[in-house]
């Protein structure tokens, strides 16, 4: 046994983590016999059940209501350069089997056995997101470790997620190795894009949409398309790949706008491309007073749920936007609904999207259903890695409510 300083759970507390969660609560710890105010933030530890067995190794922090992060189920067994390097490697293998390009998430957190790290890939530079003190702690060994696996040419922090405050960390972005450019090209599904990673919301990038944008092409030729919460375009430009028609970028960012019609540019698609800036709600509402319609409108909006207070508000938000564009879409229209909020399950997003149409007076059809990608895996004991939905649904106008 080494001399790691024990975290013990309260009788019954372990139940959670002996079916494969990797995550301590501070309520769930005796703190008469080992008190959170004695260990130091990123201090590793032994987490033991109330006799005393040891069920794994974890990094803590006493300051946050999520306590401790197992890292391995061995005893004595802590993150450093040389394992960091393994587990990134074997992140690595699994994006490669499945990725033609380096493009990608190449580290998720929890689900590639590194708690509070996430890693996304663009070509040869990488944009490293931290949020938890455990990993914070171990920022020189990580940079090494992605150099030794990846050799990349440009390592950025975006290390100014909200989720940091949770943890007590500063808010900061930093290129540690070489020279970040002001915009980069990356390749998703054949399509070329420009986005910022250092100005860009996140990472610069949402790749956990890529399966489902890959679904989307099938519903788009020779179609308008609508691509609501737009971003810098990673829908819409794919439409336009796909053969829509037209296409129409609808954000509350000019800047986003503006790398979305450089995107367009890219592909050659520039032609068939517009932008609409400003809030969406407002603008789905404008549209309709000027009569639009579309064949194929697209939402995907930021987390209306960031919190579990937030989802009775949050619903209703998912289902106004839904019924907006149900309104704005001809008949035999395709709707396709996306929500990234973990509090907002899968069953919920399909019942606001069920009571849009119905206030809508459309009938509503699902074609398909969507979520993360294989760059995004999910913890079989972690439902907090399973958060994206999308639904595909076909809708007929016409309908009678009577």
């Amino acid at each position: 046994m080494s001399d790691l300083p024990e975290l013990r759970l309260k009788k019954n507390e372990d139940r959670r983590l002996r079916a494969g969660h990797l995550w301590v609560y501070s309520n769930e710890v005796d703190t008469r016999q080992t008190p959170l105010k004695n260990l130091l933030p990123g201090q590793w530890v032994h987490v033991t059940n109330n006799r005393g067995r040891v069920l794994g190794t974890a990094y803590v922090n006493p300051a946050s209501l999520i306590s401790a992060r197992l890292v391995s189920r061995f005893p004595n067994q802590v993150l450093d350069t040389d394992s960091l390097s393994t587990r990134i490697q074997n992140a690595l293998s699994i994006r490669e089997r499945f990725y033609p390009v380096p493009c990608y998430r190449l580290v998720y957190g929890e689900s590639d056995a590194l708690p509070g790290l996430v890693v996304d890939r663009f070509n040869d530079v990488l944009v490293v997101q931290i949020t938890t003190v455990g990993m914070e702690a171990l920022l020189d060994d990580i940079i090494a470790a992605l150099q030794q696996v990846l050799k990349p040419r440009t390592i950025l922090l975006r290390n100014d997620s909200s989720a940091r405050e949770l943890e007590g960390l500063q808010s900061y972005s930093k290129t540690v190795l070489g020279e970040l450019a002001e915009e980069v090209v990356l390749e998703e599904n054949g399509t070329r894009f420009v986005t910022s990673l250092q100005q860009g919301q996140k990472t610069g990038w949402f790749y956990d949409h890529a399966l489902n944008r890959q679904r989307m092409q099938h519903y788009v030729k020779g179609k308008r398309v609508l691509d609501v919460f737009s971003y810098v375009g990673a829908w819409g430009i794919q439409a336009l790949q796909a053969g829509a028609a037209e296409v129409s970028c609808v954000d509350s960012s000019s800047f986003a706008l503006q790398l979305a019609a450089k995107s367009a540019a890219l592909n050659n698609r520039e032609e068939n491309f517009h932008t609409l800036e400003g809030d969406a709600f407002e603008t789905l509402k404008q549209l309709q007073q000027d009569g639009e319609k579309y064949d194929v409108v697209i939402l995907d909006p930021p987390a209306f749920v960031k919190r579990r207070k937030d989802l009775k508000e949050g619903s209703l938000a998912y289902r106004r936007i839904n019924r907006m564009a149900m309104e704005l879409l001809g008949d035999e229209g395709i709707l396709v609904s996306a929500s990234c909020s973990y509090h907002l399950g899968r069953e919920q997003l399909l019942n606001e999207i069920r009571q849009a149409s119905y206030a809508a007076n459309v009938e509503c059809q699902v074609l398909e259903q969507g979520h993360q990608g294989a760059d995004h895996p999910v913890h079989p004991a972690m439902k907090e890695t399973d958060y994206l939905k999308a639904y595909i649904c076909h809708i007929r106008k016409g309908v009678s409510k009577k």
